[in-house]
């Protein structure tokens, strides 16, 4: 774990823009009507062709999977909750798949044996995008099956895929229920409820929270520890939802698991009058550069921490007052600004002073290797790919996504029907478009920040814990813009004490690096032991 508090002249860079919110997405049209019966009443799917949309009853099943040396009984959970609006209509079904841990192996024609809510932890996981499903986290982390890498890098090697048991899942510590939020998964707005009334971080947070609240309600799980884990828009998700479900819904939780986070959009989106994704990017960027072998051997020989530690000790103090002075630095002082910058990035000082000091992904990504006709993933910045030209400033796709895409795909399709049993005509909707999304109040003349939001669940409810895994290679949230926003969220010593940072050698999905996914466990591990101790539970 690492704390280091950021210097002062770091957050002056900060400049407020806006969000401009697109407008809505169209929506099909009804059937016409029929001159003779009057308007026809629409056709759906299952009256045209019998398609299957949802089953009756939620599809349970029974398994067993050993971690760290120790059985676990636990039943498997696929359907849907239905949530309504203010007049009790049914607005939308959100699917999950949930695992409960039993007392012992299920007895033919018997009820199963669970043990008392009070002592078992409830962890609800869901994944960003937005308008991505929670088979990432699902499928790569906690759940008892993850998909089956060619190599412990993360190659996913040639398809047909499949899943092997998870010896890393956390079900030992928490039972877990995945939610797909609205259009993502087999989730869908209902009746005369339009998907795009979900599609907005107020809106979005408030079905969760209200599906959660169905859920403990349902399953008697009050009683329970009770967690919360998202990934990327997820952590947005995570900390928008903690305050709401302990002021409007009176859920108090004991851990919120952020991986890969974005709480301060500013932190990533540069722009004419934002330079600070500029100074946030440099150590993601050097990671990289290092990994490829493009930096000089003086760069190479130290732990891949204490390299992080100076290339951004420079970035708060050479690099930020640099960039403050703006075109009244010196011209010597410039140009040893930016061989230094190239020294760390494996850029060449040309290029560096012909970006104006100012490094984005898109150019990063294609420039690093260009000499070998080589661009490097977003996602995950070890992945590398090959555009048609090695001319332009732009990669054409981003290899990472396109090495995980098909694998996490095929592997959900088949495992949700095939294992699970649950039967479903329509697309599991694995990552899709939400746009435009709406971020309300929260995106008016400013980017969106929902940092300060975590921080008031924190100081409210001082038992409160929060995890940050972050991985060096991730371009798509950097670590060191998380670690800015937290050291800039003006935490007080108590909450800082319950707040803890771990860092992995892998991109924005780190679990799919076998090393680091070793490592995660072991750290979450930890991290629930804490909270649950304090909770009065028993490891």
């Amino acid at each position: 774990m690492h704390q280091r508090s950021l210097a002062l002249s770091l957050c002056l860079i900060a400049a407020l823009t806006c969000i401009t919110v697109p407008s809505a997405l169209a929506q099909p049209a009804h059937a016409a009507d029929d001159e003779t019966t009057g308007p026809a009443k629409p056709e759906t799917p299952s009256e045209a062709v019998g398609f299957v949309d949802y089953p009756e009853d939620d599809a349970i099943t029974y398994h067993s999977i050993t971690i760290q040396g120790k059985t676990i009984h636990y039943q498997a959970r696929a359907g849907t909750i239905g949530l309504v609006d203010d007049k009790q209509e049914e607005s939308a079904k959100l699917f999950f798949i949930a695992y409960r841990a039993m007392t012992g192996p299920k007895a033919d024609d018997a009820e199963p044996i669970f043990p008392d809510p009070a002592d078992r932890a409830i962890t609800f996981s869901f994944n960003g995008g937005p308008g991505s499903s929670s088979v990432w986290l699902h499928l790569g982390l906690y759940g008892p099956k993850r998909v089956a890498y060619a190599d412990d890098f993360g190659h996913p090697g040639p398809p047909p895929y499949n899943l092997i048991d998870n010896a890393h899942s956390l079900l030992d510590k928490s039972d877990f229920v995945f939610i797909d939020p609205v259009s993502t998964g087999y989730s869908r707005a209902q009746g005369d409820t339009k998907a795009k009334d979900f599609h907005g971080l107020e809106e979005d947070a408030s079905s969760v929270a209200n599906f959660i609240r169905l859920y403990i309600t349902r399953n008697e799980r009050w009683a329970s520890p009770k967690f919360i884990t998202g990934e990327s828009y997820g952590t947005t998700r995570a900390a928008t939802l903690a305050p709401l479900l302990q002021t409007e819904h009176g859920i108090s939780l004991n851990g919120v698991i952020l991986v890969s986070a974005v709480l301060n959009f500013q932190t990533l989106r540069s722009s004419v009058g934002n330079d600070l994704p500029h100074l946030l990017y440099i150590p993601a960027f050097a990671a990289t550069a290092r990994f490829h072998k493009q930096l000089d051997d003086q760069y190479t020989i130290a732990p891949m921490r204490q390299f992080m530690d100076t290339v951004e000790h420079w970035v708060i103090n050479e690099f930020t007052p640099a960039m403050m002075m703006g075109d009244a630095l010196s011209a010597e002082r410039r140009h040893a600004i930016a061989e230094q910058l190239g020294a760390f990035t494996g850029l060449s000082t040309e290029f560096v002073e012909q970006s104006n000091l100012r490094l984005d992904v898109g150019p990063f990504n294609k420039e690093l290797m260009r000499d070998r006709r080589l661009t490097v993933g977003r996602l995950d910045s070890r992945f590398t790919g090959v555009d048609r030209t090695a001319a332009g400033a732009r990669y054409s796709y981003d290899p990472a996504y396109a090495a995980i895409q098909g694998i996490y795909t095929a592997a959900m399709n088949d495992y949700v029907r095939r294992e699970l049993k649950f039967t479903s005509d329509l697309p599991y909707e694995i990552l899709t478009s939400v746009w435009p999304w709406s971020y309300g109040r929260a995106g008016q003349a400013q980017y969106v920040n929902v940092a300060d939001r975590l921080r008031s669940a924190m100081t409210e409810n001082e038992h409160l814990r929060v995890f940050l895994a972050s991985g060096y290679y991730d371009l798509a949230t950097p670590p060191f813009a998380s670690d800015y926003t937290f050291n800039t969220m003006q935490l007080g010593e108590s909450a800082r004490s319950r707040f803890e940072t771990h860092y992995y050698e892998a991109g924005h999905m780190m679990y799919l690096h076998k090393p680091s996914l070793e490592q995660l466990r072991r750290d979450l591990e930890a991290f629930y032991d804490r909270a649950l101790t304090e909770a009065g539970v028993s490891k």
